[in-house]
């Protein structure tokens, strides 16, 4: 993330629809992809990510899906659609229609929605991945209709499609072999089987077999290789060449030349008649079998987002009328009642209202340790019920679970793309063109050395095959798709895949206290009342007066104060790591810290002696006025979290600055700061203080991670380099960060800083091969040593050695999955 603020942030694109294209395959690719998209109406920003073949378009407004689908299709690849039917329960007349209709057709993907009101039935067609049916079904109930339980297999087709594609191309693939081994004998019949091909010669059986090869080949290429002529000839055409493209030269200019050579042999000297059908067809069947180890290894790289799908359950027991019945997860509504028996998952978010059990929740968390419920407990679907069981009430359900928000952030942080992915996108604009302009040199070189036109040929081949861009294109996206799922396994958010570099760079790590060093739930330890004052009553007023604030400090105060009966707040106003006032009982009643309460009221001098006992304690101190009269001082304390020290400790030997800033008084943020070996401290700060703290610090040392949890942390998680919130922290934190560490543990933070800096590594591993193989290689396939040792490189072994290439980068991408935490 780059240094920015909150209002900076505010501005960034807030709809976006990921969806699937088909042949995309590098980095030029990507390129022509997102220059086709960007030209679309109100579109902002786009993302093509080439490691799991998914686009990502952001924009403030809604985007026209249909223009979507027409600017790929143009483009030269194909944005497949998939038709999604609902059975929908309530509706009456046209009315229904129109409204279920344009609840449909609102949701980002879809490109046509119709309702059918006799049959009770609305198909969609949407962008392939980019809408799942539990999202249609959300939208009509949010109209007020039911969706009704679909039989088993009508549910979302996109895994089906995807395997149906992946069944077409692997058959693609056994023709091309079935095609290619035998054209690979007849041509090396002469080096494999000399008798067999002697006798060839002598009974003039030779251009049969050539025409055989002519044959073989022509079919290789334009039928299992169609797409790499569809695809790459309307790139060239276009002045936009890709990795298709290449392919396409390379293999077309060899089977062209030999179709010349069987057909017209005259045009040709004697020297140059050879025939290249079988390399020709080599490079195709090559460039497929490393598609087809791509394809699995890509699959491999996305199975985090595939396992989070896969684990919400497809149906789940609810009680409805005193009935217990089992419905699909789509007709689960807010506020029903359901049941969790012993070892099943949770279904929906929501509340235990009756029984108790212990639930696995590593999944989602991290946490190895099961969580106890009882009645009051969150729970969250996904999870793992373990032995007992219990009720709960379903507060949120289809895309609003937290499990569908967990999937959707991992989704868009592996569409991210990271700022050392510049470098690629600028060389990948000019590099295959390049590279034609380099084979054309090349030919025209060798042919001025003397060598024959075939020569020529099979080495401007070989310099085309071998400068496929695909590890340069894989070398980044496909680490961060690994990494951003490795990181939702141990509990780590990336709500900006960009974080992953810009943790790489961090200098400093300031932490907040309250909620992040701490529990986050402290209690009152103490309370000191002027003489004339009732302290029950004071409780109770005060207690009132703090359920209208969300800090930590009122929680402990209204957790121990009675409830009294008929007391009135009005006037409620609450300053942000101040203090609260209002009006109760038609008393002015306000609490605080001292400098908030001193401008408030007098009568601080009488807690004195108090103040000085409880400073460097490490408990908070906050004063109470009654009508503009202090009359209380209370100490809260809040216990150290068993980690903190744990964390700053390694992140100190990481070399790392550790900061703490918080809003408290400086002597109990001194005394928690001192417990955890913490040097420098910054407190009591505002939350407008805490960012300005946060730029001080960046100008200081550099990149700055700040990891908070609460609503007063909000600014300065926004104006960090990396903001990191802590799952069990305010919702408002969370949308503000960067990173969610879902566990609500500080050991996240280091665990976090790790996975940055070894994606990192993995990504300056990937491009070092990526660049290095071209650097090496190209000049070796253009014959640079053939003079001094008589080294050619045939285009077949160029083929080999392209897909070895990518295949070195996906590989290493994959070693990211056994990161450890």
């Amino acid at each position: 993330m780059s240094h920015s603020s909150p209002s900076q942030q505010s501005q960034q694109p807030s709809l976006s629809v990921t969806f699937d294209v088909e042949g995309m395959h590098c980095a030029s690719c990507v390129k022509r992809i997102e220059s086709a998209l960007g030209n679309v109406a109100d579109v902002e920003e786009v993302r093509a990510n080439v490691a799991n073949g998914r686009v990502s378009v952001f924009s403030h407004t809604p985007v026209d899906s249909r223009s979507l689908k027409t600017a790929i299709d143009d483009a030269g690849f194909s944005a497949s659609t998939e038709r999604i039917e609902l059975a929908i329960e309530g509706m009456h007349c046209a009315s229904c229609v129109s409204r279920v209709e344009q609840a449909l057709a609102g949701l980002p993907g879809v490109i046509a929605a119709s309702v059918n009101l006799a049959t009770e039935r609305a198909q969609a067609t949407v962008l392939s991945g980019a809408v799942s049916r539990a999202q249609l079904a959300s939208a009509v109930r949010k109209t007020g209709y039911q969706v009704a339980a679909e039989a088993q297999g009508q549910g979302d087709q996109r895994e089906r499609q995807r395997a149906e594609r992946a069944k077409r191309q692997q058959w693609l693939l056994v023709l091309a072999i079935a095609l290619t081994v035998p054209l690979f004998i007849i041509a090396m019949s002469d080096h494999l089987v000399a008798p067999f091909h002697h006798w060839l010669v002598e009974h003039g059986a030779v251009s049969i077999m050539d025409w055989i090869q002519a044959v073989l080949a022509t079919l290789v290429l334009f039928v299992p290789g169609a797409a790499f002529f569809r695809s790459g000839l309307t790139a060239l055409l276009r002045r936009t060449p890709d990795m298709n493209s290449l392919v396409a030269v390379g293999a077309g200019t060899a089977w062209l030349y030999s179709l010349v050579v069987l057909l017209f042999p005259q045009w040709l000297p004697a020297a140059s008649r050879h025939l290249y059908f079988e390399p020709a067809a080599m490079i195709v069947t090559l460039v497929m079998i490393g598609r087809f180890f791509e394809a699995r290894a890509k699959g491999r790289s996305s199975s985090a987002v595939r396992a989070l799908v896969n684990m919400q359950v497809p149906e789940a027991t609810v009680i409805r009328e005193g009935v217990e019945q089992t419905l699909a997860i789509e007709q689960i509504a807010v506020g029903d009642v359901l049941i969790a028996r012993p070892g099943e998952r949770i279904a929906v978010d929501g509340t235990v209202e009756q029984g108790e059990s212990w639930v696995d929740e590593s999944l989602l968390s991290g946490e190895s340790a099961p969580q106890h419920k009882q009645a009051g407990s969150r729970v969250v679907a996904a999870t793992i019920n373990g032995a007992g069981s219990f009720r709960y009430r379903a507060t949120q359900v289809g895309d609003d679970t937290t499990l569908a928000h967990i999937t959707r952030i991992v989704e868009q942080a592996q569409a991210a793309k990271l700022p050392i992915q510049s470098l690629v996108d600028r060389i990948s604009a000019v590099f295959v063109p390049a590279v034609l302009v380099l084979a054309v040199i090349v030919l025209a070189i060798w042919l001025f050395l003397g060598a024959t036109l075939s020569m020529a040929i099979s080495v401007a081949v070989a310099v085309v095959i071998i400068s496929c861009p695909c590890a340069m294109g894989l070398a980044t996206p496909v680490s961060i798709m690994v990494a951003s799922g490795r990181a939702a396994r141990l509990g780590i958010l990336l709500r900006s895949g960009e974080a992953l570099q810009t943790l790489d760079e961090v200098k400093v790590v300031a932490l907040d206290k309250t909620g992040t060093l701490t529990e986050g739930h402290p209690s009152l330890s103490g309370m000191f009342c002027a003489p004339d004052v009732d302290k029950h009553q004071l409780l109770g007023q005060m207690s009132a007066l703090e359920k209208h604030s969300e800090h930590p400090l009122a929680e402990a105060i209204v957790a121990a104060a009675p409830e009294l009966p008929g007391v009135q707040v009005e006037r409620v106003q609450v300053h942000a790591g101040e203090g609260i006032s209002g009006r109760v009982d038609g008393h002015a009643l306000s609490i605080g810290r001292e400098a908030y309460i001193s401008a408030r009221a007098s009568g601080l001098e009488q807690f004195a002696s108090q103040t000085e006992q409880q400073a460097g304690g490490g408990a908070s101190l906050l004063y109470v006025a009654l009508d503009e009269q202090v009359v209380a001082l209370l100490t809260v304390d809040d216990a150290i979290k068993s980690d903190s020290r744990a964390t700053v400790t390694a992140l100190k030997k990481r070399g790392i600055q550790v900061v703490m800033i918080s809003g408290d008084a400086h002597s109990t943020a001194h005394h928690v700061a001192r417990q955890l070996g913490i040097d420098e401290i910054q407190a009591p700060l505002l939350p407008a203080e805490k960012a300005s703290a946060i730029e001080a610090l960046h100008e200081r040392y550099g990149a700055v991670a700040f990891v908070g949890d609460g609503i007063n942390d909000a600014p300065a998680l926004a104006a960090a380099d990396v903001g990191i919130a802590i799952g069990s922290g305010a919702d408002v934190a969370i949308e503000t960060a960067d990173i969610v560490l879902v566990s609500g543990d500080t050991e996240g933070v280091q665990r976090a800083l790790a996975l940055g800096h070894a994606t990192l590594v993995n990504i300056r591993q990937n491009l070092a091969w990526a660049f290095g193989y071209n650097l090496c290689l190209i000049p070796l396939a253009a014959g640079v040593l053939y003079p001094a040792f008589g080294i050619l490189l045939s285009p077949v072994f160029a083929a080999l050695a392209m897909t070895l290439s990518s295949l070195f980068v996906l590989s290493n991408a994959l070693r990211l999955q056994r990161f450890q935490r």
